[in-house]
């Protein structure tokens, strides 16, 4: 982790803060994430709980072009998503940065 955050690339697709790394993919999965909602930003765990469900549905939802495409690159990626708004918001909301944010990474990675 501390190689995902000190050497990996970073970008914005607001609410989500997206830092990545290309790695060799090891034994298991191709794309590795993380989820982080930081208690600064929202102070109840309850909200912090479910914006991490919502983070984590929208990467549900939207992950197979991107593992589809590290597959066919024989290659792995190390992912974090950290959120950066300051209210919970709705799924359609994180979808479409999820969404943007898959897009940008295909661009910066190939």
């Amino acid at each position: 982790m501390d190689r995902l955050f000190k050497e990996g690339g970073a970008f914005i697709s607001y609410p989500l803060r997206i830092v990545y790394l290309d790695r060799k993919p090891s034994s298991g999965a191709t794309v590795s994430v993380l989820i982080s909602v930081p208690k600064k930003k929202i102070k109840h765990a309850v909200e912090r709980n479910r914006m991490k469900r919502l983070i984590r549905e929208a990467y549900r939802l939207n992950k197979a072009p991107l593992i589809q495409h590290y597959e066919e690159k024989a290659s792995g990626l190390l992912i974090a998503f950290l959120f950066i708004g300051n209210e919970p918001g709705c799924l359609r909301e994180t979808e479409a940065a999820m969404r943007k944010a898959f897009a940008v990474l295909k661009e910066k990675t190939e």
